[in-house]
């Protein structure tokens, strides 16, 4: 037996009587949902020949793990551009590397050949990655590196010295520029005030074309009065690198402990960003670790509100969490910035937009907080007059979105990729996302002020787009949602979505009481999809049943809605998954999803699986885009699973009347499943397995 409820209510003094105690120190945080390693990545001893690091990131920066016990491998600034020989187009900046920390104990530095016990964490409740380690019998260090949830482009790194011998200890806060850096120029000032002495390390540049200027800096934060605190040394090593450093006696069984404000930004996002870092730096080294751990902790509980809880299979559960943490990691409220596949684990697909976001990601951000997918949908309503001017180069009307976007708006794809000219998809699928957007928030101020122009200017393009032919109209010479389409006629997918714009188009107009253009139902009615004579629907006008990269068909069903026969989901069900070769992770989570709906959930639990286990790279289970793949972290098969969770198991479906639960059945291997904060009104709903 299974039983659906929506349980806000009967859980709020339930709720808030856990946050009570937890914040009296009754209970711990994990009891808020499952046990302590759910919400726990740990390794032991990483090894660097296969190791793919793990990011802390706050939605504008992201820092990205290394195996070396106390360095990281880089540092992602989200929203900053420029071009730097990768395929003549704009890249997403590493910024200055300034997180990693030198330490020597009796003048002997520490690296990974002299330290034993070495453990790594991510803590995903509280966004920690963690560094432990024994320096023989002398000492026991932990170091936490923090992107700060509250602060945008600060970030806080801490570190406990536990001495079990006496030692000298020198610790160097390090500022690095990257290769593609220029123009580096380095400072150190002291700011001495009669409450604090604050030792400001700073770095500015020049992006590879000059464009950007990019700015970094640190300062120390110590616990001792400032009487008692240690001298800073400025040391300049080259052009590219420089640190501050200080040295401390530590007698056998004493502690001492210090952190590093460090705050990064460009002229992305703003007009003098070498004063602006030094300044949001200042304001973070004058409040205490303590108080800026405390807050960016209570953001990421609140974070937390918005929950998929799975009893019965701690395993998965803990696969839940990690997909979740990564997209609420990479993206934030009120940034006006959307999300790349890689999200801000490094540089894949050179950090740019791509249907990725509007459709894979954004449909989970926008369940769950939509608060936040606000921001991704903002990006590209800001960039409307640029997806219009791309239509205009084109030859046509309205609004052509391009298939790589970055800053500007305008087509970022390189040149030998056909999917620029030819992959128009992605117009529906933004026009589709703001159509959602609404229907989760119901706000019609905005769908006037901001929806509408969209959807207009999007099925305007669609009118230009097709081709009147006897048979109704058609959509010739696209590359496909099945990439290894290229240059045919009447893609499944993108006539579908064609179709979905047009009809969502006609439902703004009304709603707000203005006149639809009549062509829009017109042509949505006419737009041709193909079958074979068994019935199967047919991918596009030239496909004999060849291996495709990824779900293309089924996709009609789910997240089209324009397929709901039962029969016909299952007969393209069974003729298109074992013609799925090595593509993105999506297909099976639609698939999965596919199944649940159709009430075969063990199907769909197998599916589910499929879609992601074999994706994971050591040693942290960070999501590849393929089995076998090396680019992690690709948040856009994380957010394909989260809908087979949300929108498959859950029975989650977003309406025009808003969010909804259908019938589902769980898996043997859950015993239930909640999803807890849904929606503007943050609802609870849960499936349970009896």
């Amino acid at each position: 037996m299974h039983t659906y409820t929506c349980c806000k209510h009967r859980l709020l003094f339930i709720q808030g009587f856990f946050f009570c105690a937890m914040m009296l120190g009754c209970i711990p945080v994990w009891a808020q949902s499952n046990d302590h390693s759910t919400w726990l990545l740990e390794v032991q001893h990483p090894d660097p020949s296969h190791y793919y690091g793990i990011t802390v990131a706050n939605g504008q920066i992201g820092i990205i793990s290394a195996p070396q016990p106390l360095q990281v491998k880089e540092i992602v600034l989200n929203g900053a551009y420029d071009e730097y020989g990768r395929g003549r187009v704009s890249n997403l900046l590493k910024t200055f590397s300034f997180a990693n920390v030198e330490l020597s104990i009796n003048g002997q530095p520490i690296d990974v050949q002299h330290v034993n016990h070495f453990e790594q964490s991510l803590d995903m409740y509280r966004a920690v990655l963690k560094s432990s380690f024994d320096v023989g019998n002398r000492a026991h260090i932990t170091c936490t590196w923090r992107a700060l949830r509250q602060l945008p482009y600060n970030a806080l790194i801490t570190v406990e010295v536990q001495a079990r011998e006496s030692i000298t200890l020198s610790a160097a806060t390090v500022i690095e520029a990257p290769d593609i850096l220029r123009e580096v120029h380095q400072y150190y000032e002291e700011i001495d005030r009669p409450h604090a002495l604050l030792h400001l390390l700073f770095s500015s540049a020049l992006s590879p074309t000059g464009k950007l200027s990019v700015a970094a800096a640190t300062s120390f934060i110590f616990d001792e009065p400032r009487a008692q605190q240690p001298q800073v040394i400025h040391e300049m090593w080259d052009g590219n690198r420089h640190l501050m450093r200080f040295n401390k006696t530590l007698k056998a069984g004493e502690s001492y402990s210090f952190a590093i404000a460090a705050a990064t930004i460009s002229s992305a996002q703003s007009n003098d960003p070498t004063n602006e870092a030094e300044r949001l730096t200042i304001f973070e080294a004058l409040q205490t670790p303590s108080a800026l751990i405390a807050q960016h902790e209570e953001d990421w509980r609140k974070l937390w509100q918005s929950d998929i809880r799975i009893e019965g299979d701690d395993s998965t559960q803990r696969d839940i969490h990690s997909m979740l943490y990564h997209l609420y990691a990479f993206a934030r409220a009120g940034s006006g910035l959307s999300l790349s596949p890689m999200g801000l684990s490094g540089l894949g697909y050179n950090g740019h937009v791509f249907w990725d976001a509007d459709l894979w990601m954004y449909p989970v951000l926008l369940q769950l907080h939509p608060e936040i997918a606000q921001s991704l949908i903002e990006y590209r309503i800001h960039r409307l007059n640029a997806a219009m001017q791309n239509a205009y180069q084109h030859g046509y009307k309205g609004a052509m979105y391009p298939w790589e976007s970055a800053a500007s708006g305008a087509e970022e794809t390189p040149v030998w990729a056909l999917s620029g000219p030819f992959e128009h998809h992605i117009t529906a699928c933004v026009a589709i996302a703001v159509w959602q957007y609404f229907c989760v928030t119901h706000d019609t101020a905005w769908l006037q002020r901001e929806g509408y122009p969209v959807l207009k200017a999007t099925a305007d393009f669609w009118l230009s787009r097709v081709s009147k032919a006897p048979d109704g109209y058609h959509i010739r010479n696209v590359v496909a949602a099945d990439e290894w389409a290229e240059n045919v006629d009447d893609d499944a997918f993108t006539n579908g979505a064609a179709i979905v714009n047009l009809q969502d188009a006609v439902k703004a107009a009304r709603l707000l009481g203005l006149p639809p253009n009549p062509a829009w139902q017109h042509v949505a009615d006419s737009i041709v999809i193909l079958h074979f004579p068994d019935g199967v629907i047919k991918e596009h006008a030239t496909y004999r049943g060849e291996q495709i990269k990824q779900a293309d068909v089924n996709l009609l069903a789910y997240p089209l809605g324009l397929v709901r026969n039962p029969e016909q989901i299952k007969k393209d069900l069974i003729y298109y998954e074992p013609r799925i070769g090595a593509g993105p992770a999506m297909s099976y989570a639609i698939l999965s999803l596919l199944y649940e709906r159709l009430g075969d959930p063990q199907e769909a639990y197998a599916l589910f699986k499929r879609g992601y286990v074999s994706n994971e790279l050591p040693p942290f289970n960070v999501l590849a885009e393929t089995a076998g793949g090396t680019n992690p972290y690709f948040a856009t098969g994380a957010g394909g699973i989260l809908q087979a969770v949300l929108n498959g198991f859950g029975g989650l479906q977003i309406t025009d009347q808003g969010i909804v639960q259908l019938p589902t059945r769980l898996p043997p291997q859950w015993k239930s499943l909640t999803i807890t904060g849904v929606g503007m009104e943050k609802k609870d709903f849960s499936v349970q397995n009896k």
